[in-house]
């Protein structure tokens, strides 16, 4: 049965749910939610996901929210990755969630998708501020390692890698943490990988042209 993914390319945690599928050979096609335009905040949509955010995948009666959670079926279901039955995953899993994705996702709305004259620039210096020492963190736990746990990707690396492949700027640079740079090349090397915006509908160049 194919499943469907509830997403959009510019949003990084249906990003983490759309990676796991590819790199996991995951039967499942992406439904395009249009975010910008408010369908999330349909009754539609709620009754779907009463939290009205993405990703959402549904497969037959089954209906799951949260990147984490969908991350975790598809790997339990395949045995394909690492889940979070693995506590070293499960630790790497809530860290992103708390540390870098919830911090770097804001920073990067912040400067991207707000109308330029509403960007709050002492905000987005203080959430950079913030984010230098969780970049610190996820470069020195790779230092001599291929992937954040265990001898290959498993479901923390796509989640933790759920931002950082995204072009606009948000102040990281790869070119600043050799060993998350590292860690992203070989990842992006794994059979299935694709770039947020060729692997799911929808990018900020094309509502520019709406």
């Amino acid at each position: 049965m194919t499943a469907t993914l509830y997403c959009f390319g510019e949003s990084g945690n249906a990003y983490k749910a759309a990676l796991t599928m590819a790199l996991c050979g995951y039967d499942w096609q992406p439904r395009f939610v249009d975010f910008f335009g408010g369908e999330n905040r349909t009754p539609e949509f709620r009754a779907l996901n009463p939290m009205g955010e993405v990703p959402v995948m549904v497969e037959g009666d089954l209906v799951l929210g949260q990147s984490g959670v969908i991350q975790d079926h598809v790997a339990r279901k395949t045995g394909r990755m690492a889940g979070a039955d693995n506590p070293e995953v499960l630790r790497w899993l809530l860290w992103d969630n708390h540390k870098l994705s919830s911090q770097a996702g804001m920073t990067r709305f912040l400067m991207n998708f707000l109308p330029e004259e509403k960007r709050p620039a002492e905000v987005i210096r203080f959430m950079q501020g913030r984010l230098k020492p969780v970049y610190a963190t996820l470069n020195t736990h790779l230092q001599g390692r291929d992937w954040i746990v265990g001898e290959a990707p498993s479901i923390a690396d796509c989640a933790c890698a759920g931002y950082l492949y995204y072009p606009e700027p948000f102040g990281f640079d790869r070119a600043d943490w050799p060993h998350i740079d590292a860690w992203l090349t070989r990842l992006s090397a794994q059979p299935g990988w694709q770039h947020p915006y060729d692997l799911m509908p929808g990018r900020a160049a094309d509502r520019a042209k709406a």
